[in-house]
């Protein structure tokens, strides 16, 4: 019998998910275990392995189509069984006549190609959609008797609505009477798969899932918090130096490269512990004082910008960090990364300047009260002053650090104060680096 390869559950709160390509095609052979497509999710995205070893026999939901958690969305048949005659078909040739009646228990697999579950009529009018359609409808201000419908029985799927919000009201085709069955000239297709960043100059492209996610957190951070910026200007030559003497040593006995995030992670560290206020989280009217910092550490990725989450950092000594920030910047970019490990920050460190901006304004991540900004490490002259007040000037390796926090929580001499010790932690740097 063949094997049912199912979109999967990959948190309690996520129930959705987009297929965004498949890595095998029909016919291909297949290891269990083996990255078999990519999905995403509003938590990550994923590489989802084949359940079992055999032939991909069927595909039964395409690239750029959303589908409920459990849905089948393939079929792998054990090495020479044959194949069915349309193995190749993708979903959007399923059978466009709706079931007579639905599946006994939601926990029942679907393998119907878009989303089949919670399907409802309208009370008020005669067109079929699923409540996250519906919803897309309430923030967007959209009629949904005009927008057709390409699901079953004429039901209005994500896609379409999405699609619909794209092209805009004026461009989108007129609906007919009733929720009737469209035809093959008429049926729009499932919308194309995020393009790569080398889109030709002029197209009109769809947002990929993740940027979607971006931009509404993004809009919702600037919404929700009181947002506030303080740059600080730190000599850097003190760890420039340790690092360039102990990189070489430190990759031999420990096997992984010694990275200047995990100095400013544990400088982070120490003033979060002296200002617990900066690691805290506001609920409501009511303060939230976190007992550990889960640092959330930016990684840009050639799709998008995920924040995986250190937990417990506060826990780790030097060595602990560096693994932890290596592993997770590995596993976000090879999309190894659970919905877990992005979930629970209490404080965010970004860093721009690895592509040279000088410093940066970054948006807070919510639900933290506050991000710091890592600048670009270059060289300029500084005054320096010596024990006996004497000053001269030289050539220091210097870095701008910026704290965004929200001023609801967060006063600016406390911000000030917070700077002013990862500061002095990193100019004086003193802790063993392992």
């Amino acid at each position: 019998m063949p094997t049912d390869v199912i979109m999967p559950q990959m948190g309690e709160s996520i129930f959705e998910g987009t297929i965004t390509k498949w890595l095998k095609k029909p016919g291909d052979k297949v290891q269990r275990d083996e990255p078999l497509f990519e999905i995403s999710t509003d938590k990550v995205d994923a590489e989802i392995p084949a359940p079992a070893s055999g032939v991909l026999q069927e595909i039964k939901v395409a690239e750029g189509n959303t589908v409920q958690v459990n849905t089948i969305v393939g079929t792998i048949s054990a090495d020479g069984e044959s194949s069915p005659a349309k193995a190749s078909a993708p979903a959007s040739s399923a059978p466009v006549a709706p079931p007579k009646k639905e599946a006994p228990a939601p926990s029942k697999p679907q393998a119907f190609p878009v989303e089949t579950r919670q399907d409802v009529e309208m009370h008020d009018e005669d067109v079929r959609s699923s409540p996250l359609v519906r919803k897309i409808a309430r923030e967007h201000n959209v009629d949904l008797s005009q927008v057709s419908g390409t699901g079953l029985g004429g039901r209005i799927t994500k896609q379409d609505i999405m699609a619909f919000l794209e092209k805009g009201p004026a461009v989108a085709p007129a609906p007919q009477a009733g929720p009737s069955q469209p035809s093959a000239a008429t049926s729009r297709p499932a919308p194309a798969p995020a393009p790569s960043p080398a889109a030709i100059p002029g197209d009109v492209v769809p947002m990929s899932q993740m940027r979607k996610i971006i931009a509404q957190r993004m809009i919702e951070s600037r919404h929700t918090s009181a947002h506030v910026h303080a740059m600080f200007e730190v000599d850097l030559t003190r760890i420039v130096n340790l690092r360039n003497k102990l990189k070489n040593s430190f990759e031999q006995r420990n096997s992984a490269r010694l990275t200047f995030m995990p100095f400013f992670v544990r400088a982070a560290i120490i003033a979060l512990q002296q200002y617990p206020i900066v690691n805290a989280s506001l609920e409501g009217e009511n303060i939230r004082y976190h007992r550990h910092v889960n640092a959330g550490i930016a990684v840009a990725l050639d799709w998008g910008l995920i924040v995986p989450v250190l937990k417990n950092a506060d826990e780790l000594n030097f060595l602990g960090l560096q693994r932890g920030i290596t592993d997770l910047g590995e596993r976000s970019r090879s999309k190894k990364l659970m919905p877990q490990d992005v979930e629970g920050s209490t404080f965010t460190i970004t860093n721009p300047g690895q592509f040279g901006a000088v410093f940066g304004l970054p948006i807070i991540n919510q639900p933290n009260s506050a991000i710091m900004g890592v600048g670009g490490i270059t060289k300029q002259p500084l005054v320096i002053t010596d024990q006996d007040g004497t000053d001269s000037i030289a050539i220091r390796s210097v870095v701008h650090l910026t704290l965004g926090y929200d001023h609801r929580l967060i006063d600016g001499a406390v911000a000030d104060q917070f700077m002013a010790l990862v500061k002095k932690t990193l100019e004086n740097w003193s802790e063993d680096v392992g």
